[in-house]
């Protein structure tokens, strides 16, 4: 679960209802909708707030710290990385 999952409650934004089966929205992944109906009405007041987290979800991404490299469990020196491989996936 992501830091971002933990802030989103579990209701429809649209109609309040809580459920298991809620989908985020697939530009922002802030908000939740219990189906198309509830989305599409909800569409109007979401649609700014939405639009801005959308444009910050690449640079979150691109500015990502890379996995934490291992260590050799015998000498505590850094594993050197394969050739030909990378550690940014």
């Amino acid at each position: 679960m992501s830091a971002i999952d933990s802030f989103i409650p579990d209701k429809c934004a649209a109609c309040g209802k809580g459920s298991d089966g809620l989908k985020k929205c697939s530009a922002c992944k802030q908000v939740k909708y219990c189906n198309a109906i509830c989305q599409k009405a909800h569409r109007s007041k979401h649609k700014i707030e939405c639009r801005k987290r959308a444009t910050e979800l690449p640079d979150e991404a691109l500015f990502k710290q890379p996995p934490p490299r291992e260590d050799c469990p015998i000498c505590f020196l850094p594993v050197p990385i394969p050739a030909g491989s990378s550690i940014y996936n």
